[in-house]
């Protein structure tokens, strides 16, 4: 087989978690694999670096559940923002650099890529399929809109990540 176990949790549980059926049986089967995904992701040796991100994500939610956590009236982070970031988490490549965690006034997640002051990425989730993100390199800047289809980033995001952190050559599109 060639995929790893953590990639087929994942596809287990984004199949299981969006289905239409409502017999008992298959509310056990959802409850099993998210039992299952869960246990997966606790696991450094099975999931790797993703499951600390994945925790940090989660402690961020925890720490900022309330409306006012920053005392500055903000939102509490929305429970679907996580799910989000975590989706998003999931779907990167094992070989990519990831990203530190803040939250976001607005209840919505922020996902950041620092290489220096000068050479950032950085990406808005929150509880739509909508990632808003902006990237500095230098003097050079931009910023975009993309949708996430919960299980594929989009390739333009991942190439700017990779470029911007010094992960890779060249990226086309970027200007």
């Amino acid at each position: 087989m060639s995929q790893s176990l953590p990639t087929i949790v994942c596809l287990l549980t984004l199949n299981c978690g969006h289905g239409s059926a409502v017999s008992a049986e298959a509310g056990v089967v959802k409850q099993k694999v998210k039992y299952v995904a869960g246990m997966t992701e606790r696991s450094q040796a099975l999931f790797g670096r993703k499951a600390a991100t994945i925790s940090n994500l989660r402690v961020l939610t925890n720490d900022c559940a309330d409306d006012d956590w920053d005392g500055d009236d903000a939102c509490a982070i929305d429970p679907v923002a996580l799910l989000n970031a975590e989706s998003f988490v999931r779907a990167l490549p094992n070989d990519c650099p990831l990203p530190e965690c803040a939250p976001e006034p607005d209840g919505s997640i922020s996902l950041d890529w620092i290489q220096s002051s000068q050479r950032m990425f950085t990406m808005s989730v929150g509880t739509s399929n909508r990632l808003a993100y902006a990237w500095m390199d230098g003097t050079d800047k931009g910023h975009a809109v993309a949708h996430f289809d919960g299980s594929s980033v989009p390739a333009l995001v991942l190439e700017t990540i990779k470029y911007i952190i010094n992960y890779g050559n060249t990226i086309v599109g970027v200007a």
